[in-house]
């Protein structure tokens, strides 16, 4: 069953290209979404067994990326529906298409135990996203595009070049040369150092760009702001998540090395810390609330990045705040997406008293930002919490000190951009808009931001033992 996860997207995306009717096509999505939920939470909840001679296996740190991606696109794909119905101005044929190849690509991100293999489906990734971004096909949006591509492809090409560093590394230790997971944890020990430390610095810069560490990080305010809203979600729930998990398993080879995890920590905790500053700079008195977004993603993959540096007792909230970071920000994504629609700008010039002219999509982007920056009672505050308790208990004072300090300062800037935004009274020489908040558009984001506050006051205990068990995978030298 565990080959559904990708065989099932891949016919919805062929469905969706045979399907003439632009009305029709979107419901392709939630049937295929829902589906995919349903069997990824059923292959979560149960030990799965490797396949094609170790190749595929999903285990505890794929589940937890599986949850992560399946929730969210479900989300967007019921999403979808509604928002498509007000853009019949244009074909939706290559959105729909691309967005089940690109779950696809996703769901066999999760299942990769050979970095080669998982390098692919990264690329896959990439590749299906880029038509999505050109959607609304104008000058910004070509331009957000042909940046994506440039710099997310230099950046999973050097990714490649690391992957060729490490099977290197094997080689040069008179070992067979292999890129299996399993195998390297074992051989990793005895690997060539100087051929892993290079081998670790590409696949970090690699991945990173993915991710959008900064410096690594400038397609990400162009590709979020052009692109449509559940579109921008994917981006920052789905992409970075995937991107993330290659991090891990570097993470792991790292481990399992014994002497090369200080130096690979460092790294990260260097280049998260450099996001946050970034995001705290470029967040302040941002007027374009869809670039405030996406420089909040450079915030949170820094607070990824900090806290996999920090390691031990971090690591439980860090894989936490994966989920949490891509679901919220799939609230506020949407909830913006539906604002930009009603208003027809993106600006804070233009959209004023929103929670007046959209109350409930206006409401939504005001809960997503409280939940966003780690505020009280929903589950980012449980998960940043975490990281920055075990900043502090392993002595990283420092790095606890300017964490909280960014933290405040990105708080601050976020405010100043998103309170005018929701508050007050709408402009008297606004233009008219047909976009009116209905079930499809308001229901998905409103459920996750419901599911975020259940997270945060009383998570399952099947996430926290899945949590658990994904953690004890980052701590244990195999």
């Amino acid at each position: 069953m565990i080959h559904l996860l990708v065989l099932l997207p891949l016919g919805g995306a062929l469905l969706a290209w045979l399907v003439p009717d632009n009305r029709l096509r979107p419901l392709v999505l939630p049937t295929i979404a829902i589906p995919h939920l349903l069997l990824s939470l059923y292959l979560i909840a149960r030990q799965t067994e490797a396949v094609h001679g170790g190749w595929i296996y999903l285990d505890p740190l794929g589940k937890i990326t599986l949850l992560a991606i399946s929730s969210l696109f479900a989300v967007c794909a019921v999403y979808a529906v509604g928002y498509l119905a007000y853009r019949q101005d244009r074909s939706n044929r290559v959105l729909c298409l691309g967005l089940l190849v690109c779950l696809a690509a996703m769901s066999l991100v999760t299942l990769c135990q050979h970095l080669g293999l998982l390098w692919v489906a990264v690329e896959a990734t990439t590749v299906s996203m880029a038509p999505l971004i050109y959607f609304n096909r104008n000058a910004r949006s070509i331009e957000a595009t042909w940046k994506y591509l440039m710099i997310c492809s230099v950046g999973i090409a050097l990714a490649l070049l690391g992957l060729l560093f490490l099977a290197y590394a094997t080689h040069v230790a008179h070992q067979e040369a292999t890129l299996l997971l399993p195998d390297l944890l074992k051989a990793a020990p005895g690997l060539h150092r100087s051929w892993l430390h290079a081998a670790f610095i590409f696949l970090l810069v690699g991945y990173g760009s993915k991710m959008g560490l900064a410096p690594l990080h400038t397609w990400k305010p162009d590709a979020y702001g052009e692109a449509p809203g559940l579109v921008g979600a994917l981006l920052a729930g789905g992409l970075v998540s995937c991107a993330f998990l290659a991090i891990l398993r570097v993470y792991q080879v790292c481990l399992a090395s014994v002497v090369e995890l200080a130096f690979f920590q460092n790294a990260l905790i260097v280049l998260g810390l450099l996001s946050m500053a970034v995001a705290a700079v470029f967040m302040a008195r941002q007027h374009d609330f869809k670039r405030m977004l996406a420089y909040s993603s450079v915030e949170h993959v820094g607070i990824l990045a900090v806290g996999l540096g920090i390691g031990k007792g971090a690591l439980f909230g860090v894989l936490f705040h994966l989920i949490n970071n891509g679901l919220t920000k799939g609230v506020l994504f949407l909830s913006s997406g539906n604002i930009h629609r009603s208003y027809g700008g993106k600006t804070t010039e233009v959209v004023q008293g929103a929670l007046t002219r959209l109350p409930w999509s206006g409401g939504l982007f005001l809960a997503g930002f409280i939940a966003i920056t780690g505020s009280p009672p929903f589950a980012p505050f449980v998960s940043e919490f975490s990281i920055i308790s075990a900043t502090f208990a392993t002595g990283n004072y420092l790095v606890g000190g300017l964490f909280l300090l960014f933290l405040a300062i990105i708080f601050i800037g976020m405010a100043l951009t998103v309170l005018p935004m929701v508050m007050g009274v709408p402009r008297s020489d606004l233009a008219t808009s047909d976009y009116r908040d209905g079930l499809l558009t308001v229901g998905p984001p409103l459920a996750t931001m419901l599911l975020m506050l259940w997270f945060g006051v009383w998570p399952p205990e099947m996430l926290l033992q899945l949590l658990r068990d994904g953690a004890a995978l980052l701590e244990v030298r195999p």
